[in-house]
């Protein structure tokens, strides 16, 4: 079976003051297809790259606001009256609300993909945001930031779309009370979130999402939209081409044969749901040019370490290949995935019943040597 290429996905996830990100995404479609063949960059990123494209996640919302407006919009919610980017089962704290349609939709299509790099496309700022939008002390929220342990490739990610657009590198807020250096944030010290999709994708999707903020005007004249689009075109396509960073493989039994759910991690980078292989034994993972120890395992047998040296091949659309074969192994692993809970927080819970015994260890060390 030929290796399935890296998968990309664009949303405009929502409401009616997404209406910039629905436009954007529509003009991407057809300069992708009127390209290919022509242009020969995009006729190798579409090559080598599978991408996927929902211009409105919440086709309700884009409907209920005739009147256009800038700064208010009654198509923030679906008909039944929940925001959709509130409404995804969250890493930190229990969610409550009841999961829509919509968003049972998207959880099912990212369960059924193998997702690698996608964008979330919103309006009412400019700016790029990324993971962790909620958090803990797990991820050091208590100091105003939410660390994910890839955030050094989210700080890439944002900048590589802020640095492309024709001026959210500038990191000039909409207004004077708000500023964005180089055009990009922590979802988190934004301002705190729960339930976004973008945290979701991450963590249960192994798929790394940025949330783009594309408009200060909600929802702008239709005679702005062919600037917009001049303003975000390269931008869109430099991003997509990072799906190529990094490192991919397939991992194998003794017979060839591909194992699904073996876990596949980079050495001091464990996501709390681990990273693991698909149906079909792939796995992908985002990482900046640099040296890693990659660790493959299948459940019930010896780990597998590899050391691997990754440039940025994502302009040459391809990124490293490293393959693992248990010779050990013929049969196919069966793991149960991560259950839709709030992972960091039970983590939290677990660091801070450890740190007592810590304690103790070193109290008792202290009286050992006094009495000596």
């Amino acid at each position: 079976m030929p290796p399935t290429p890296p998968s990309h996905t664009c949303t405009a996830s929502g409401a009616r003051w997404k209406t910039v990100g629905r436009e954007m995404l529509l003009h991407l479609i057809d300069f992708l297809v009127t390209s290919y063949g022509r242009d020969p960059v995009i006729t190798r990123l579409l090559n080598n790259t599978r991408i996927h494209i929902m211009p409105t996640m919440n086709p309700d919302g884009f409907e209920a606001t005739k009147v256009p407006d800038c700064y208010y919009s009654r198509g923030r919610y679906n008909k039944n009256g929940e925001d959709l980017n509130r409404n995804f089962p969250d890493a930190f704290e229990n969610n409550n609300a009841s999961i829509q349609p919509e968003t049972q939709a998207v959880m099912n299509w990212i369960k059924n993909e193998t997702f690698v790099l996608s964008a979330n496309l919103h309006g009412g700022a400019l700016v790029a945001s990324y993971t962790f939008d909620n958090g803990n002390s797990v991820t050091g929220s208590l100091n105003g930031y939410s660390r994910s342990p890839d955030d050094d490739v989210f700080i890439h990610l944002a900048k590589t779309y802020s640095f492309n657009h024709a001026s959210m590198y500038k990191g000039t807020g909409c207004d004077n009370r708000q500023t964005f250096p180089e055009g990009i944030t922590n979802g988190y010290s934004w301002y705190q979130l729960e339930g976004g999709m973008q945290d979701y994708n991450y963590v249960w999707g192994q798929c790394f999402e940025i949330t783009l903020e594309l408009s200060c005007c909600k929802y702008p004249p239709a005679d702005q939209l062919e600037e917009f689009w001049n303003d975000n075109k390269v931008a869109l396509i430099e991003y997509i081409k990072q799906v190529h960073l990094g490192v991919k493989g397939q991992v194998t039994d003794k017979n060839g044969n591909p194992i699904p759910d073996a876990i596949v991690e980079a050495k001091g980078r464990p996501h709390v749901c681990p990273y693991r292989t698909n149906e079909h034994g792939e796995y992908f993972l985002l990482l900046l040019p640099g040296t890693y120890v990659i660790n493959a395992t299948v459940p019930g047998f010896k780990s597998m370490l590899k050391t691997v040296e990754i440039t940025n091949n994502a302009g040459n659309f391809s990124a490293l290949k490293q393959d693992f074969s248990f010779s050990e192994v013929s049969i196919r692993s069966r793991a149960a995935s991560c259950p839709k809970t709030p992972l960091y927080q039970e983590l939290e819970r677990a660091s801070a019943a450890v740190k007592p015994t810590l304690h103790l260890l070193v109290l008792m060390t202290v009286v050992l040597v006094i009495f000596k």
